[in-house]
């Protein structure tokens, strides 16, 4: 099979969670205090967020991502039969700086170098996105940080991937989205968008339209699809 290659790339844009940060970074900082649980506690707070940013957009009932990121920890945590205040707040502030991945940064650094924009289109707030990009040191970077909190409604409802094109003033043609998590590469390329699903926990193929353009393990494989160097 031929490399995948895509053709007239003018923007990658990238979810944040999971894709450029590690969302189980703030359990795994807290292993002293969740002993063998801490995975558990993650894979649970990880599930039920997801879970929350649909439910309220059906619902029409939305709550900005740090409320439904506590929300979904004390989900996680009453499963896991964990009672403790001063650990909640913690892995909380932790979630503020998660960790990037390791390839992240040179990444960026050489769609930069080629002439590529890069933008954030994320479900976080603006405080949240904030801190981490600036904990990850990839602020010069970035061309656009953009949070669904424009328009109040979670990805992947079209409206949260318009966004991107209005505000890079791009067709959807000329961009490339990353996202490590399969609903959201499935529902941005049904959007329009050119899509390199970074499957890094080797998820199955979504049963959703949209098939993505194909998939990569880590982002230090998306500059070679786009032509950069």
């Amino acid at each position: 099979m031929a490399a995948l290659r895509l053709e007239n790339i003018k923007a990658c844009v990238f979810d944040a969670y999971g894709t450029l940060f590690d969302v189980n970074a703030a359990a795994r900082a807290e292993q002293a205090a969740l002993g063998d649980k801490w995975l558990e506690i993650a894979d649970i707070w990880r599930l039920k967020q997801l879970q929350y940013t649909w439910l309220r957009s059906l619902q029409k009932r939305h709550a900005d991502f740090w409320q439904v990121t506590g929300e979904a920890l004390d989900f996680a945590l009453a499963s896991a039969h964990v009672s403790d205040p001063a650990l909640r707040e913690r892995l909380m502030n932790l979630y503020l700086t998660l960790s990037a991945y390791p390839e992240v940064k040179a990444t960026l650094e050489r769609l930069k170098s080629a002439g590529i924009k890069c933008a954030i289109l994320s479900n976080g707030t603006p405080k949240m996105l904030a801190a981490a990009v600036e904990n990850a040191g990839i602020t010069s970077l970035l061309d656009g940080v953009y949070s669904i909190e424009e328009v109040g409604v979670y990805k992947p409802d079209p409206s949260s991937y318009q966004m991107a094109v209005d505000q890079l003033g791009l067709e959807p043609a000329e961009i490339s989205f990353q996202s490590s998590n399969g609903w959201d590469a499935y529902g941005a390329k049904a959007f329009g968008f050119n899509v390199v699903w970074c499957n890094r926990f080797d998820q199955a193929d979504e049963r959703l339209p949209g098939t993505p353009d194909g998939q990569i393990k880590t982002l230090d494989e998306l500059p070679a699809i786009i032509g950069a160097k």
